[in-house]
């Protein structure tokens, strides 16, 4: 693996962050999907969306607080959740957060920018 350039983290799914700007890194592309390394530092929060593809989500440090269907979780390192394609959800950082996010299928477009 290419060591990759972190991105900044404006939007989800075309809709702007709350709460400031994460940041992100593309760490693998393949036909099926793809996985991002994503960093929100404390208060930064995804809006609520949904997208044409499921995502996986494994927390590797900080804590999260998720939204899924209207399910509320908080997740610390070594939890995962999935946010099934098409399912309304959000997530916020309660301290500085990193996670691994798989998406699968391939999105048809850039879900994060």
């Amino acid at each position: 693996m290419d060591e990759q350039v972190w991105q900044p983290l404006t939007t989800v799914e075309g809709l702007p962050l709350r709460g400031g700007e994460g940041r992100f890194r593309l760490l693998e592309t393949a036909e099926s999907g793809l996985a991002y390394l994503i960093h929100y530092p404390a208060g930064v929060g995804s809006p609520t969306h949904a997208h044409d593809h499921d995502s996986i989500v494994y927390v590797l440090s900080g804590k999260l607080r998720g939204v899924v269907d209207g399910v509320e979780a908080v997740l610390e390192p070594g939890d995962s959740v999935t946010h099934p394609r098409g399912v309304a959800h959000r997530v916020q950082a309660l301290t500085d957060a990193m996670w691994v996010e798989f998406k699968s299928p391939l999105p048809a477009r850039p879900p994060i920018a």
